[in-house]
């Protein structure tokens, strides 16, 4: 079989590496526009027990990422100076670079020799392959050459969001709010190495106007930005790679594949980046998707297959992410809340939390929630 992978993010380079260990005879080629080492952002957030989903399938993997992870145990929120840790909400994270260097080492020793600076501006250029993966992301080929026949659809939400470092360490991820002259910001802030953490300033359409953010250099961004939280950076400065202001697409397939083609990672779905999820379910599509090809002969019944399993698990988490996206289109009325209260609306903001399930996830939180509202 030929195999012919449209990316080399996470979900390319581990599928990939999946289909060449479990069989070495298979012809996979993974095809990637931009050099090896091109990415924005800094770090990137596992929710829940970080790759714990990877140990049943793929230990080796699990084992070579964890050691460069930084985890914690709990949450906090910071609304109006005050300070509310939620326990129990564990996260770990790495540096975006350094994920993808261990997933191209991963998959160079599995014999998988990545195409880079190729850029392919036509599927009629892959003629040949059996199958065709778009891996290839939230602008993904594949996908605007088939969007009829996936019934695809994109939308941008209305926030926008600046990735930024920065040397401070944050003991836990943080999420802190602040009321400015121009309007409500957030900032999501995590460390994801011993004195490097990701800081992502968002804010909603009419603080962006107000603060003039469309007429600002990138430099001018992230000096207000600074300033705006600089109790949050204790001093420490923020840290640009191409920190430009973006709004988060939100992709959406009927239909997950086409002939020959099918679509996975942000190709074929995205998360919305406030759950945490969007590199674990690009790499758990890999797996199913390897799967499922290895069950089945035939492409189009592989497929199928993967898609009828993986579509009830994956829309399920979607539907969360989508729901944490909606509570984040208006953070500002929610900042309206005494923070106690802010900080029960964002943690069942997606829907996949009940107070029953919150009771045992975090106690110390809860029982300070039930002895406030007493």
């Amino acid at each position: 079989m030929r195999i012919a992978i449209l990316g080399a993010g996470p979900a390319g380079l581990y599928l990939a590496t999946l289909i060449k260990r479990r069989d070495a005879r298979v012809d996979v080629t993974v095809i990637e526009q931009n050099p090896p080492d091109a990415t924005f952002g800094f770090g990137v957030v596992f929710s829940d027990r970080a790759l714990e989903f990877l140990r049943d399938d793929d230990e080796e993997t699990c084992a070579a990422i964890s050691p460069h992870m930084e985890s914690w145990d709990d949450m906090t929120l910071v609304l109006r100076g005050e300070r509310v840790v939620i326990d129990g909400v564990g996260f770990a994270a790495i540096g975006r670079l350094e994920l993808l260097q261990l997933l191209q080492a991963r998959a160079r020793a599995a014999g998988v020799a990545p195409v880079y600076n190729r850029a392919v501006t036509s599927l009629d250029e892959l003629g040949g392959y059996d199958l065709v993966v778009g891996a290839d992301g939230v602008n993904s080929l594949v996908r605007r050459t088939y969007a009829g026949a996936f019934g695809a659809s994109a939308r941008l939400l209305t926030n926008r969001f600046a990735w930024f470092g920065t040397t401070q360490p944050f003991d836990t991820l943080t999420q802190t709010f602040v009321d400015s002259a121009f309007g409500p910001l957030d900032a999501h802030h995590y460390r994801y190495a011993a004195d490097r953490s990701t800081f992502i300033v968002e804010v909603g359409a009419d603080t962006f106007a107000r603060a003039g953010f469309a007429s600002m250099s990138e430099a001018e961004t992230r000096s207000l930005c600074e300033r705006v939280f600089a109790d949050a950076l204790g001093g420490h400065k923020l840290i640009s790679n191409n920190s430009i202001w973006r709004q988060f697409p939100v992709v959406h397939n009927a239909r997950w594949s086409h002939g020959n083609c099918v679509l996975i990672g942000d190709a074929l779905h995205t998360a919305h980046f406030s759950i945490g999820s969007g590199t674990r379910l690009a790499l758990e599509d890999a797996i199913a998707l390897d799967k499922a090809l290895a069950a089945h002969r035939a492409v189009p019944d592989a497929l199928a297959a993967f898609e009828a399993a993986r579509r009830p698990v994956l829309e399920k988490l979607v539907a969360g992410a989508n729901g944490s996206a909606d509570w984040y289109e208006r953070f500002g009325e929610h900042m309206r809340l005494a923070p106690l209260d802010f900080a029960m609306s964002y943690i069942t903001r997606s829907g996949r939390i009940d107070l029953e399930r919150l009771r045992t996830l975090s106690p110390r939180f809860f029982g300070r929630y039930e002895r406030e509202h007493a």
